[in-house]
C-alpha cells in the first residue's frame, strides 16, 4: 500500500494536482457515488440480476485513487489504518456484532 500511496503523491506532484483538502473529500464522495451508480445500472436499477462491467472497476480505481490522495494530505498510512480497521472488526464480531454500537 504505501507504493500505492507514494505512486499517486508522484503523479499529483507531477501533473500539478494539488486541491485543498476540502476539494479532495468531496471528490472522493463523489467518486463513491458514481460506484453506486455503477451497481444501479448493473441490477437495471433493482430489476434484474446484477450483471458485472468494467465500468464498476473503473470507478472503484477513482474511489482508491481519491480515498489516497485525502490519506495521503492527512500523512496516513492506509495499510496501518486497514490492520487496526481488521482488529476493531475482530473485536467488535468477539462481542457479537460488526457495528459500531458494541464498542459503547
Amino acid at each position: 500500500m504505501k507504493y500505492l500511496q507514494e505512486k499517486v503523491q508522484t503523479f499529483t506532484t507531477q501533473y500539478n494536482l494539488s486541491s485543498p483538502i476540502e476539494h479532495r473529500m468531496l471528490d472522493l464522495v463523489s467518486e463513491v457515488g458514481e460506484v453506486s451508480k455503477e451497481v444501479l445500472k448493473m441490477s437495471n436499477y433493482g430489476r434484474e440480476e446484477m450483471k458485472y462491467n468494467d465500468t464498476f472497476t473503473e470507478e472503484l480505481g477513482d474511489v482508491l485513487y481519491s480515498l489516497i490522495g485525502v490519506a495521503n494530505h492527512f500523512e496516513v498510512d492506509l495499510e496501518e489504518a486497514l490492520h487496526q480497521a481488521l482488529e476493531k472488526y475482530e473485536r467488535r464480531l468477539g462481542q457479537g456484532s460488526m457495528g459500531s454500537e458494541s464498542e459503547e
